[in-house]
């Protein structure tokens, strides 16, 4: 947000765009601004939104920070192809929020329309700077569309994951696995299917989570992190129904859980969500499918459970990173994640190296092959 304000000071009277998908991100972005506009604010700028119902009339808006939901703006463009065009000609910065996204082909004509204009800047905002773990030229594209201009921090050593640790603006991570006894027998076209694809097939995942010893190494998983000491627990079911059920029988055996997946409403998920961040002592788990991986912030969580089995570093790297706020950032010095895994199928477990992964892809003149 400093670059935000930085930029909307340098160019008066301009457009920064800020564009990012779900509701939690949005209202995010919206609030952030604000907060940052009170203390760099140069001038009153108007602030729009347009996602949802939200929209604003683009003739008027020439001076400010627009916040654009992605399925809201490539709908605007579907219904109106010189919608984004039009906008462009006021707009000087587009940040693109969660950057591993934007090289999708609706995404991608959006961000390109919005930045038509020659003195307009894009900026990508990523823990992940990369599409995939196993697709290179799916990663090599989202380096390309950025220029193979990755900015990170400049700090001592040559690992800015480390530097925040030690700092406090990360909390120190310790992993650990939890093996299940194995919950399907895969046959070897299923394991071809799982070796060929860049995730693994939901069907598969539907018979894993729901055998009987998946679910009770998940039970086993929380009931050992409220027995170390955590009081906020993240679980990340494999379907909707393996969350219902995990937190069904988390109430069950008396401790508070609620499951929230695309299809919670909203009320009920904000009303999860407000319980989860409240700062009682006593325990709560939080289950979810789908929908808190990327744009929740809870900085009392400092755990979380890992049942949902991903060949998707990206997705493994979300999951972790809503648990890895640092006490300089409002959260805990230190945090841990625990993931259940079938034996045999894939699984992450290195924050460091998750962040470093695709570092070779984004120097200039690189082959990704």
């Amino acid at each position: 947000m400093y670059v935000v304000a930085e930029w909307l000071r340098n160019n008066d009277p301009s457009v920064v765009v800020w564009l990012a998908s779900g509701r939690e991100l949005l209202e995010q972005a919206v609030a952030s601004f604000v907060e940052a506009w009170r203390y760099l604010g140069s001038r009153s700028v108007q602030i729009g939104q347009v996602w949802g119902a939200q929209e604003v009339a683009l003739g008027d808006f020439v001076d400010g920070f627009l916040v654009v939901g992605l399925a809201k703006g490539w709908a605007l463009m579907s219904r109106d192809p010189d919608w984004a065009a039009r906008l462009s000609k006021h707009v000087r910065l587009v940040v693109f929020d969660e950057a591993h996204q934007s090289v999708a082909p609706t995404y991608s004509r959006l961000t390109n329309e919005l930045t038509l204009d020659y003195r307009c800047a894009l900026l990508g905002l990523t823990a992940t700077p990369g599409r995939s773990w196993r697709d290179l030229d799916k990663d090599g594209a989202l380096a390309d569309f950025y220029a193979r201009n990755k900015v990170t921090l400049d700090v001592p050593g040559t690992n800015p994951v480390s530097y925040l640790i030690e700092s406090g603006f990360l909390a120190r991570p310790t992993f650990r696995t939890l093996l299940a006894e194995p919950g399907v027998r895969l046959d070897n076209k299923e394991l071809v299917r799982i070796g060929e694809g860049l995730d693994i097939p939901v069907d598969i995942l539907e018979s894993l989570s729901m055998s009987e010893q998946y679910v009770a190494a998940v039970l086993q998983a929380v009931e050992e992190l409220f027995q170390a000491g955590h009081r906020r627990v993240l679980v990340f079911a494999a379907t909707v129904d393996h969350a219902r059920v995990t937190a069904a029988l988390l109430l069950a055996r008396g401790t508070r859980s609620v499951a929230v997946t695309a299809s919670t409403a909203i009320r009920a998920r904000n009303d999860a969500i407000r319980r989860f961040r409240a700062d009682d002592e006593g325990p709560m788990v939080l289950v979810n499918f789908g929908v808190l991986t990327t744009g929740f912030d809870a900085p009392q969580a400092s755990a979380a459970v890992i049942a949902r089995p991903t060949r998707s570093l990206v997705l493994y790297s979300q999951m972790i990173g809503r648990v890895v706020r640092g006490p300089k950032a409002g959260g805990t010095p230190s945090c841990e994640i625990l993931t259940v895994v079938d034996p045999g199928l894939p699984g992450f477990g290195d924050l460091t190296k998750a962040f470093l992964n695709w570092e070779q892809l984004w120097e200039v003149g690189s082959d990704p092959r």
